[in-house]
């Protein structure tokens, strides 16, 4: 069991007691236990089977028998019980985007919907518009969203896989025949989605290994197990594929198997130049009579060498103009997350966050940060909580307080900004004078004609205490694609008018998308990575941000955040124009 079973098993639990209309705080109970674990700073999970729980706030002592029994038996029969009740198919319907528990209940019970496949029939039916509360713009979207899913069904999120990467590359490292390992394809490659993984490694015996991966404690069936590939898949659905190869071979394999195709049929290319051939086994004369000499390659660095190629970082790998870089020596420096000094965008409790002011910037002190940006949201978004002037003036204050007692950490007080659908702001200027910095966003009026929408995000830019635009499109990926808007004239705007851009690394954002990122360097527009974290643990996400940097090709220079709190001081207090 890990950290994210246990919090799933109780946000179940709490969807499963609202289907069935239980009592409201019981709910709210299981939801706030499920957040108190994903924020525990510790082993929870040990502490759990263990039955050392008391203490923790939003934890009782009802939850601390039911994760004692997850957490050293593997299950939970409460879980068990209550998941029996209902279809199996009806937990499809919780990945559907824009269906909470009750929409769920009111179509499983009026019209006895127990899967996704109901739901599309019942939606192509016209039966759902006629539903109280739902109405055929519902089921258009429904519709949609389903669709969507669809065209996802084997796809995961970069962020979300990270864990499981790091749990079964630890494990293989322990396997006494093992000497080298590592994750290819394009997880190594840092793309936001991934349809499976690609775990490499070095041994003398293949066929062991092979075998001895089809017996991870994650798996849920094997696909096929031969003398140098097995392939699984995992409780998750993900697919996971595992090359043995030897230590010669390995440099080799791991160049071919991290790819991309494109980026290694471009190597090929090269290497046929010089009278070799490349393939995920090594280098092979082209010409028998007049053999080139094969290089002496031990690790992946040195098939680049031979290549007359500066070594490219695997982030890079997708033939967008990384060879030439390299063929000139002129590929960048790119960011690492040791350079990150602080972030910004974060929520706390006074919006929709789960974690206090305090909490938040003790857990930024204990990543070594030294500061926290605060961006609440502000009023418009009522469905968050958001903030009135009164407020987050109130909240303005406390961040001084704390501040006072702070010796080499700084709170910076922001606001994340509603961007109207005319591109005016939420709050008025002589307000927004009053913060440290501001985050605008989007958060409603989605279905904007792309001149439109980027006229509106422009405009708001425009505003001299806008310092940076959060999560440029809005998308939530594998689940609701961004709104149409014109990023070219976006980043332009962002150049003319010194707008830093957020690169927002919560897993299911990513946006603004890699991509862009090279395009906004060479205009000159600064990318902060921000977590937009809404709890403790969201903090952590930093780390996915610096990869999908890296994959935009930004350098240390060019991200705001790696700047020392001196620096972000003056920068926040220098007018936009002479920025």
């Amino acid at each position: 069991m890990t950290r994210e079973d246990l919090a799933e098993v109780l946000e179940e639990i709490a969807s499963l007691l609202e289907l069935k209309g239980e009592n409201p705080f019981k709910i709210r109970a299981y939801r706030n236990g499920a957040q108190a674990v994903r924020n525990f700073d510790g082993d929870i999970v040990a502490l759990a089977r263990d039955n050392e729980l008391t203490g923790i706030e939003g934890i009782g002592e009802a939850l601390r028998e039911k994760l004692h029994e997850l957490a050293s038996t593997g299950k939970l029969q409460f879980h068990e019980t209550l998941r029996a009740e209902f279809p199996a198919g009806l937990f499809e319907l919780f990945d559907v985007q824009g269906l909470g528990p009750k929409k769920v209940k009111a179509l499983h019970d009026t019209l006895g919907i127990t899967s996704v496949a109901d739901l599309k029939a019942a939606c192509n039916a016209g039966k759902v518009a006629g539903l109280p509360g739902f109405g055929a713009k519902t089921q258009t979207k429904i519709l949609e969203a389903i669709a969507h899913r669809e065209s996802f069904a084997d796809t995961f999120l970069l962020g979300s896989v990270s864990p499981l990467v790091e749990e079964i590359t630890g494990l293989l490292r322990t396997h006494p025949e093992v000497s080298r390992v590592t994750v290819a394809g394009s997880f190594r490659r840092a793309k936001e989605t991934i349809h499976d993984l690609d775990f490499l490694v070095a041994t003398k015996e293949p066929a062991l290994v092979c075998e001895d991966f089809t017996t991870l404690p994650q798996i849920q069936s094997i696909i096929g197990c031969g003398d140098t590939k097995s392939s699984i898949r995992l409780k998750s659905g993900i697919q996971c594929d595992l090359r043995a190869v030897s230590n010669a071979q390995y440099p080799f394999a791991l160049l071919y198997f991290t790819g991309s195709k494109e980026h290694n049929v471009a190597l090929r290319s090269l290497a046929l130049k010089q009278g070799l051939s490349l393939n995920e086994y090594g280098f092979t004369p082209t010409h028998k009579e007049n053999p080139a000499p094969i290089p002496e390659v031990n690790e992946e660095a040195d098939i680049y060498r031979a290549l007359g190629l500066d070594f490219i970082p695997p982030e890079l790998r997708e033939n967008t103009g990384e060879l030439e870089a390299a063929a000139h020596h002129k590929l960048p420096r790119l960011v690492e997350l040791g350079q990150l000094r602080g972030t910004f965008h974060n929520h706390t409790t006074a919006s929709d966050g789960h974690a206090t002011l305090s909490e938040m910037a003790e857990e930024a002190m204990d990543l070594g940060l030294q500061y926290l940006g605060i961006a609440d949201h502000s009023k418009a978004s009522f469905q968050a909580n958001g903030l009135d002037e009164e407020r987050l003036l109130e909240q303005i204050e406390s961040i001084a307080k704390l501040n006072a007692g702070y010796e080499h950490f700084r709170l910076f007080a922001g606001s994340e900004v509603d961007i109207h659908k005319d591109g005016s702001l939420d709050f008025d200027d002589s307000l927004l004078a009053r913060l440290d910095y501001c985050v605008a966003s989007v958060h409603a009026s989605f279905t904007l004609s792309e001149e439109e929408m980027t006229r509106r995000i422009c405009r708001a830019m425009e505003n001299e205490h806008v310092t940076m635009l959060g999560h440029l499109t809005g998308r939530l990926l594998l689940k609701r694609d961004g709104y149409a808007v014109n990023h070219a004239m976006v980043i332009d705007c962002a150049a003319e008018t010194r707008t830093i851009i957020e690169l927002n690394c919560n897993p299911r954002r990513l946006d603004m998308d890699w991509r862009w990122w090279k395009r906004a360097r060479d205009k000159g527009v600064l990318c902060s990575i921000n977590p937009d974290a809404h709890s403790t643990a969201g903090i952590h996400h930093i780390g996915l941000g610096v990869r999908l940097a890296r994959k935009g090709w930004l350098r240390r220079q060019d991200v705001f955040n790696t700047r020392p709190v001196t620096e972000v001081e003056n920068f926040f207090k220098t007018p936009k124009a002479k920025r």
